[in-house]
């Protein structure tokens, strides 16, 4: 008796519906791929019960003709594909030809379509319940297809148990439409949930131009997020090498350079490697990975790698246990990715991860230098000499002063002020504050200086306010204005720790603490940066390290480069090391215990590390003992000395353990706060 037998169509199709189609949103993202495959400008998407009762996708794509409509509900029939060698390099959402016949095998399920470019003013339709052809007709339709899915697992009633809430499924299905608003920009989609529009979201002028492509990104973002969040713009260029090309070169590279990545041997050959889109200015994160969006080739991924760098991109810019915020695109060769390792495609593999890892991070981090880079572009532009400005007005004298305001300072005045008056800003190579202000109350003055006051114009403020561009920005490319780029007034100190400043745009606290924190920090690792050897001091008595093998292997190819740090490790057999020298920082008591936790790091930060990396830890302890402290006071001099010193930092927004050294409060944050706005 044979035992083995070959299973229905139909069986078949519910099998391969329990991998594609996983929940109702699964149902949505396999319709919308094939929308967006076909070249839509258009994308309505229509749910009712959380996807249980009706999912309906219209799109005004290519549509297809009669024997094309009945054709695709046949497994693995697809226009994506035609030879096994199209699978090295898949450049659509879509290619398995797998999800509609599964699709209609658990769902009541209609095609309606009609070809964009055919000769027939006529569609066709086709009607299936449960994987069974029930009807095929012509139809009136506009160009385009549109899918109904009714009563999702109607015939697999132990699917349905399973599945989750409306309101679960419906923000599922919300949480992948956003993803394919923010891939496609210039596509218009609408959001239909039960009979209410959830959003309705035009299409986004988008070209071929970096510029362009930012400024759609950063629409579609607005639309969907609103205006609240401070993103930084990331366009990173680079090239990953073959494998006929010499990989030894990039064992010299480090993470920290700042420039992309060149050969001169292969000047010639284009990039092939890109990272756009935007990311979180320092201070704005996340307790969750929720708001990490990647896509690749314009497909949304998940991959823990690329999770891996962007924290190594963030490092010392974000408090342990908080998350990057990003919308990033990353573009390569589809031939260098791998997609078909997950039913979903929700997961995907590079061919070469280490490299892709360490140039997202490289991007990240150039971002990052680059959003104070602004502010440093804008102080050394040459500024127009300033005009003579009238002596003080004599005014009273405050009797009383704060306890804990510095005695060098003057102190505040007594008369109100207008908000925005023009006031004298603390001498750190900025230009002076302008902002429409009210008219003041005219003072006595003598008739020269009057006459001075009177031929002086008002500088447009648009272009004293926005810093000079960067290198390579365009001026199309939108983003928030540096804190350290705009005119800082010391008020005072409150609570001899927080330095109180006003800019422009409102009010400024300063952790004298963190800020100083932050100075010696990049002081120190610039001093251990200068020698390309790291100190090192031998061992008393040397230590064996036994690791695993995959932990022996990772090692043994970095031999080298834990020499040129310092670290003494040779190999004493198949999978032991002697540990012979350690970096004077490490305390001998624990050599073996800083050679496992150097392991874990390095498999997590990349082989391509600087002689500051092993040290960090140690050193930001050690500043943190030397800087200054609470109840440390600091007189008007010493806290523009610190103010400046903070300005000339790489990243002078956070500490060495990420907290922040500046926040802000604007004006209208202020008004909020006091009843003035609502």
């Amino acid at each position: 008796m044979n035992r083995i037998k070959l299973l229905s169509d139909q069986v078949a199709n519910q099998i391969a519906a329990g991998e594609v189609v996983e929940r109702p949103a699964s149902v949505v993202k396999e319709l919308v791929e094939n929308a967006l495959d076909a070249q839509s400008t258009r994308v309505n998407i229509e749910i009712q019960a959380g996807g249980r009762s009706l999912i309906r996708i219209t799109d005004d794509g290519f549509g297809m003709s009669r024997d094309d409509a009945l054709l695709c509900l046949e497994r693995h029939a697809t226009s994506k594909i035609r030879r096994a060698e199209d699978l090295a390099a898949i450049a659509t959402m879509g290619f398995r030809g797998e999800a509609l016949p599964s699709i209609a095998s658990v769902s009541r399920f209609t095609l309606t379509t009609r070809e964009r470019e055919g000769d027939s003013p006529e569609g066709t339709r086709v009607v299936i319940n449960g994987g069974k052809i029930i009807e095929v007709k012509a139809a009136g339709t506009a160009p385009g297809t549109t899918v109904e899915a009714r009563q999702l697992f109607f015939n697999l009633p132990a699917r349905r148990k399973f599945m989750r809430t409306e309101e679960t499924e419906s923000a599922h299905i919300q949480h992948y439409l956003t993803l394919a608003a923010l891939a496609y920009p210039e596509v218009a989609f609408t959001f239909q949930k039960d009979g209410r529009t959830v959003w309705q979201l035009p299409a986004e002028k988008s070209g071929i131009g970096t510029g362009e492509q930012l400024a759609a990104l950063r629409e579609r973002l607005r639309s969907l997020y609103g205006n609240e969040q401070k993103l930084l713009a990331v366009d990173f260029s680079s090239r990953i090498w073959t494998p006929e090309e010499p990989e030894e070169a990039l064992a010299s590279l480090d993470v920290a350079q700042s420039a992309p990545l060149e050969n001169p041997t292969h000047s010639s050959q284009p990039n092939n490697f890109r990272v756009w889109g935007y990311i979180g200015a320092p201070g704005v994160s996340r307790s969750t990975r929720e708001d990490q969006h990647l896509f690749v080739n314009r497909r949304p991924i998940e991959n823990r790698g690329l999770n891996y760098a962007l924290l190594e991109g963030y490092h010392t810019s974000l408090m342990k246990g908080r998350y990057p915020v990003c919308c990033l695109f990353l573009e390569l060769d589809p031939a260098a990715v791998d997609v078909n390792i997950h039913p979903a495609k929700r997961e995907i593999k590079f061919h070469k991860e280490v490299e892709v890892k360490r140039l997202v991070a490289q991007a990240v981090r150039q971002a990052l230098l680059g959003y104070h880079g602004v502010a440093e572009t804008a102080r050394q532009a040459p500024q127009p000499e300033a005009p003579a400005t009238p002596p003080p007005v004599a005014r009273p004298t405050v009797t009383a002063a704060l306890p804990n305001f510095p005695k060098e300072l003057t102190p505040a005045q007594t008369e109100p002020q207008a908000r925005g008056e023009s006031q004298p800003a603390l001498r750190m190579g900025f230009a002076q504050i302008s902002r429409p202000v009210s008219p003041l109350p005219q003072v006595e003055q003598p008739a020269s200086e009057s006459a001075k006051v009177a031929n002086q114009t008002e500088p447009d403020p648009v272009a004293v306010q926005k810093p000079a561009l960067a290198a390579g920005a365009t001026p199309t490319q939108e983003g928030p204005v540096p804190l350290l780029a705009v005119p800082l007034r010391l008020v005072g100190v409150i609570g001899k720790l927080y330095v109180v400043l006003e800019s422009d745009r409102g009010l400024v606290l300063l952790d004298q603490h963190a800020a100083h924190e932050r100075i010696l920090y990049e002081q120190m690792l610039e001093r251990l940066e200068q020698n390309h050897q790291a100190p090192s001091q031998k061992l008393l008595l040397p230590e064996t390290v036994e690791l695993s093998a995959r932990d022996a292997t990772f090692v043994r190819e970095l031999v080298p480069t834990l020499t040129r740090l310092g670290v003494g490790l040779s190999e004493f057999g198949e999978r032991t090391f002697l540990l012979d020298a350690l970096p004077p920082f490490v305390k001998p008591g624990e050599p073996r215990r800083f050679v496992l936790q150097l392991i874990d790091e390095l498999k997590a930060a990349g082989t391509e590390v600087n002689s500051a990396r092993l040290g960090e830890h140690v050193v930001a302890k050690t500043v943190c003992r030397h800087a200054v402290k609470a109840n440390d006071p600091l007189a008007g001099r010493e806290l523009e000395n610190l103010v400046d010193a903070l300005r000339h930092c790489a990243m002078p927004y956070t500490c060495p353990h990420g907290r922040p050294t500046l926040i802000e409060m604007n004006y209208r944050e202020l008004e909020k706060k006091f009843g003035r706005s609502q």
